[in-house]
């Protein structure tokens, strides 16, 4: 399992403290966002350089993490049967 806080950082000088990879200005909500429209590995290194593999399955782990602890109320739906 990849250590994500060796490569996941807030600095509150840096995109006013949202976490984002260390010693780059890519907030992990980026990476995410990218993730979640379909962009591959590959297209996100080739838009971000700086970015490494490993930083954004650190990115991943790291919202891993932090779905353990927050929760957000979703709206309950119930199905009819048809």
């Amino acid at each position: 399992m990849i250590k994500w806080r060796t490569r996941i950082v807030s600095d509150p000088s840096v995109c006013g403290g949202k976490p984002c990879v260390r010693g780059t200005r890519i907030p992990v909500a980026v990476i995410l966002d990218n993730l979640a429209e379909g962009l591959g590995y590959d297209e996100l290194l080739a838009n971000y350089p700086s970015l490494k593999r490993d930083d954004i399955r650190a990115a991943m782990a790291y919202a891993a993490a932090i779905s353990h602890d927050v929760c957000i109320p979703l709206r309950y739906e119930t199905r009819h049967a048809v």
